[in-house]
């Protein structure tokens, strides 16, 4: 009795012990209330930001940094680790970037680097301003497009999980995930229009562990797209469109790229989108392979190219497509998918004839074309995929073949570059000096901004970009390419403004011819 006693008054002896010992309380850090950061759009936030995540960091206990409800102005912002606990950066408010991109000397808004357990949450938003300089990165006039700010970087980040945020008009891509472990986007938002040119809403590069859950992105180019290097990524219930669909790649470019693995998309809804879900590798690329990519449970509403493998990618004609893609693919997978299709071609494999693609399968497509040229086609190059389920269109069933087509710029520029308004259809005066060729491995859904170089080498095509007529300047708008129902089929069109006289438009076509 002596004993069950004594143990019970050790017992209680512990447990106030244990009780009176103080907690580690996290460390919560107010950028507007310690380090005095002002939402009023004027008041940089750069330096404020960095004391609080200095302090937050160095903590030994977790953290959090928070930015109150308001707008705020941030030139620019590199978080850097490794960090002593986890740390959360809440963001309640609207961080800008400067509109003027000359304001950055390097492609960097807002990075985070080597930092383990990070959350980013709050329901605020990074705003690029990006609409100023959308046009301005002209891929078709360079080998490689001009560095523009990135909104979010994230550099060997693991561990970490970023909800309920929103990533809006970026100036380039939206995110970049590189060399990181263990990431999920979750209810995350990717906010820009279609013609937002090089805007990847999320790119992933040799990252393992990544998804990206419940999700809506709205772009100008890919929703997601995935480098080399990208292993065990999941996407799943997200929505995309406008933009360019869900990529894996393009892979190939650059040497010494790393192998892609384990990319499941899932249960996705795509909606007005240039294309659905593809696979693209350069021609005459370095060596390289993406294996275990599985499409499963995708809805399509008026999507182009619903189902593409490209291994002949050559978005801007930089490239020889006599020399065969040289990246190996293999085990893919497209299941359930359904819907409608803007273009006609729903279903289009496109393998090296160097490097067949292995193991490819078609399981229940049921996809629809309504638009001229007939119902829905598929179209099967240096590939034999296993089939299963429901195949509309029938798998495989349009041989190569040579197309025809028209190919227009619609240019507005000052009326005295032309003679009377009776010539509507004939160029106007000054630069833009009558058809050229397109090249015919150029294919509509790559051509995009780029396409209207060639076939009208002397009109800028970046927005705000100027060409000089016979009387005044004109101003280039816009730039858009409309795909037409059959494959190399479409309109392009620069939409320009001229300060002159009256307006007036004039059409420049060519045939195309397509072996």
């Amino acid at each position: 009795m002596a004993v069950q006693l004594n143990i019970a008054v050790l017992s209680i002896l512990l447990l106030l012990f244990s009780t009176s010992i103080p907690k580690a309380q996290s460390t919560v850090v107010d950028v507007v209330a310690k380090y005095g950061a002002k939402a009023d759009e004027k008041t940089d936030l750069s330096t404020p930001l960095l004391h609080a995540w200095k302090e937050a960091c160095a903590s030994t206990t977790p953290s959090k940094i928070v930015i109150p409800k308001g707008t705020y102005r941030l030139s620019r912002a590199t978080l850097d680790g490794p960090c002593k606990s986890a740390i959360e950066l809440q963001v309640s408010g609207t961080i800008k970037a400067p509109a003027d991109p000359s304001a950055f000397k390097d492609p960097n808004w807002v990075v985070f680097n080597h930092v383990d357990h990070l959350t980013i949450s709050g329901g605020g938003v990074f705003d690029g301003q990006g609409a100023a300089v959308w046009g301005k990165n002209n891929c078709a006039k360079n080998k490689y497009c001009a560095a523009l700010p990135i909104n979010l970087r994230f550099n060997f980040v693991s561990n970490a999980i970023v909800q309920g945020i929103t990533t809006k008009d970026s100036k380039q891509f939206h995110v970049n995930v590189l060399g990181c472990k263990n990431f999920t986007f979750q209810h995350f938002t990717v906010s820009a229009p279609e013609n937002s040119i090089n805007t990847d809403g999320i790119h992933i590069g040799r990252s393992n562990g990544i998804k990206i859950l419940d999700t809506n992105i709205k772009t100008g180019d890919d929703c997601v797209s995935l480098g080399d290097g990208s292993k065990n990524v999941i996407v799943e219930r997200v929505t995309c469109g406008p933009g360019h669909g869900i990529s894996v790649g393009s892979l190939g470019k650059f040497k010494g790229e790393e192998p892609v693995s384990g990319i499941f998309i899932r249960n996705c809804t795509i909606s007005n989108t240039m294309n659905g879900v593809r696979v693209k590798t350069w021609p005459d690329s370095h060596p390289g392979s993406a294996t275990d990519m599985h499409f499963e449970d995708i809805i399509l509403n008026n999507v182009g190219n619903p189902i593409l493998i490209d291994q002949e990618y050559c978005p801007w004609n930089l490239c020889n497509l006599k020399v065969p893609s040289r990246v190996k693919l293999s085990n893919i997978s497209f299941k359930k998918i359904w819907g409608t299709s803007s273009t006609q071609q729903a279903v289009k494999l496109v393998c090296s004839r160097g490097l067949p693609c292995d193991r490819v399968e078609l399981a229940d497509i049921d996809i629809t074309y309504k638009g001229p040229g007939g119902p829905a086609i598929s179209q099967c190059i240096n590939v034999k995929p296993r089939l299963s389920g429901k195949q509309n269109p029938p798998a495989c069933s349009s041989p190569a073949r040579r197309t025809e087509g028209r190919a227009m710029a619609v240019v507005v520029a000052p009326a005295a570059m032309m003679d009377t308004w009776s010539q509507m259809k004939r160029p106007c005066k000054g630069p833009i000096l009558g058809p050229r060729p397109l090249d015919c491995s150029v294919e509509f859904d790559k051509l995009l901004y780029e396409a209207v170089e060639v076939l009208t080498p002397d009109v800028a095509i970046g927005g705000g970009d100027t060409f000089n007529g016979a009387t005044g300047v004109a101003t280039v708008v816009d730039v858009r390419v409309a795909v037409g129902g059959v494959e190399d089929r479409g309109d392009i069109s620069v939409v320009v403004n001229g300060h002159g006289t009256r307006g007036c438009v004039a059409v420049v076509s060519t045939p195309l011819d397509c072996p």
